[in-house]
C-alpha cells in the first residue's frame, strides 16, 4: 500500500471535489475488493464488533463453515488491504480494525450534500 492518506476530516467525497491520485485509487481499490468477498465483510464486521474491538481465529470461527485455515487466509487478504491489522499473542493471532482505513472507505463514499461534519464546519473547511 501506499500509506497515502485521503482527507483528514471528511467534508464532502473527493470523488466531487477532485479526481482520486493513482496511488489512493488503487489503494482503495485494493479495500473494496478485499471486502467484495461475503466471508471477509463478515468477519471484518466480526472483528470490528467484537468486545474489545480484537478477536483472534478462535473467537469467530464458529460463525462460519469454513475451515480455520480458510479464516485465517481471509483475514490475511483483509490485512494485506489495509484493514485489519494483528499481533501474536502465544499461539493466538489477534486482529483488529484498522480505523484510518475505514474512514477512508467512508470519505470516498459520502455523495455532494452529504457529510461526516455538520453543515456549518463542512463550510469552514471548503472556504
Amino acid at each position: 500500500m501506499s500509506n497515502q492518506v485521503g482527507p483528514a476530516v471528511p467534508c464532502c467525497s473527493p470523488l466531487v471535489r477532485e479526481p482520486l491520485t493513482e496511488d489512493w485509487a488503487g489503494d482503495l481499490a485494493r479495500m473494496f475488493k478485499a471486502i467484495g468477498d461475503p466471508v471477509r465483510l463478515r468477519l471484518l464486521s466480526l472483528v470490528a464488533s467484537h468486545a474489545g474491538g480484537e478477536a483472534c481465529v478462535c473467537d469467530i470461527s464458529g460463525s462460519f463453515d469454513l475451515s480455520q485455515p480458510t479464516i485465517s487466509h481471509h483475514l490475511k487478504v483483509l490485512r494485506e488491504a489495509g484493514l485489519l491489522d494483528c499481533e501474536r499473542r502465544g499461539t493466538w493471532v489477534y486482529y483488529w480494525v484498522i480505523p484510518s482505513a475505514l474512514q477512508q472507505l467512508s470519505a470516498v463514499l459520502l455523495t455532494e450534500g452529504e457529510s461526516a461534519l455538520p453543515p456549518a464546519e463542512c463550510a469552514e473547511i471548503t472556504a
